[in-house]
């Protein structure tokens, strides 16, 4: 019999996608989820994370979550593609977040991606306590997330090397946004314990400084260049990983210039990969401004892939 925890730590590395959720008319969008998990699937993804940040995942009922996670299994099986997919969990209330990981442990996931518990601000003993009592509790193994500037907590190097020796806790999403406590976890963390940055500008720095790979919202767009520079800086080749680096890098600023997913979304309609660039309240589309920012930006890329002679659909 497998271990899930060993599984998750072999696969959790390279380049993971958050994957956004499409919406249409208010409903899952089924066939352009569909559409999504096909052409992703065929390029050069190590992974995805279902319902975080990126995929709107606390606008979606319990429900939903089933749907979503059903679907893409599903359509991954029909193409005989094997990809991990983490389930992304947020909440406040530690004996909530039990529960639903009751609920969702016979889906066909392989771990989850959980957040520090956002507005009650605990300490980092509570934090301990927290991921701890949900690591004994969970069916599959979990990314830790730390993303202090959304939960208004952040878990401190101590805690972290603390819950990396739990036996199911997998890795860490690294969007704490602090290069030098990065690289202080990077030099003490254990062998096992993945760490994959979610900072998709610090994403050349991050790897540079020696992390196990990213999970990027804005590898929904030139994932092949994304990937690329991965594969250059591990075979040593810095100056190509560079060159993929800049030809990408302005992606980071302009998919993050309004609140996100929303311009990801309007960029992978306009592709024709989602049926509708649609969000649930409290997000909002993107400005007309920066539409128009992201046209420019989509007709500059595809006179550039023309002429080149890559054909790159997002």
């Amino acid at each position: 019999m497998t271990d899930p925890l060993n599984d998750l730590q072999h696969q959790l590395r390279g380049l993971w996608l958050p994957l956004i959720t499409p919406f249409r008319d208010g409903e899952l969008d089924a066939p352009s989820l569909r559409r999504l998990v096909r052409h992703y699937a065929s390029g050069p993804v190590d992974g995805l994370i279902l319902a975080a940040t990126s995929g709107e995942g606390l606008s979606l009922s319990m429900a939903e979550l089933e749907r979503l996670v059903m679907l893409l299994r599903t359509e991954l099986d029909d193409m005989r593609r094997h990809l991990p997919l983490c389930l992304g969990l947020s909440g406040a209330s530690t004996r909530k977040l039990q529960d639903a990981l009751d609920e969702t442990a016979a889906w066909p996931i392989d771990g989850y991606l959980i957040a520090s518990p956002y507005y009650l601000r605990p300490s980092q003993r509570g934090l301990l306590q927290h991921f701890t009592a949900l690591a004994d509790h969970a069916s599959w193994p979990i990314v830790l997330y730390n993303i202090p500037y959304r939960s208004a907590v952040g878990l401190d190097n101590d805690t972290l090397l603390a819950l990396a020796e739990h036996p199911n806790i997998a890795g860490l999403k690294d969007c704490g946004a602090d290069r030098a406590q990065s690289i202080e976890l990077l030099r003490h963390k254990p062998a096992g314990f993945r760490v994959l940055t979610g900072e998709d500008a610090q994403y050349h720095d991050a790897l540079s400084d020696g992390a196990d790979g990213a999970i990027l919202l804005s590898a929904h767009i030139d994932t092949e260049m994304f990937a690329a520079v991965q594969h250059h800086l591990r075979a040593g080749h810095r100056e190509a990983a560079a060159a993929c680096w800049q030809s990408v890098s302005e992606l980071t600023r302009l998919l993050f210039a309004e609140p996100s997913p929303a311009p990801a979304k309007y960029w992978l309609a306009r592709a024709g990969l989602i049926a509708s660039a649609e969000v649930r309240l409290p997000m909002v589309e993107v400005s007309t401004e920066l539409a128009a920012l992201l046209d420019q930006e989509i007709a500059r890329r595809t006179l550039r892939d023309s002429q080149s002679g890559v054909a790159n659909v997002a």
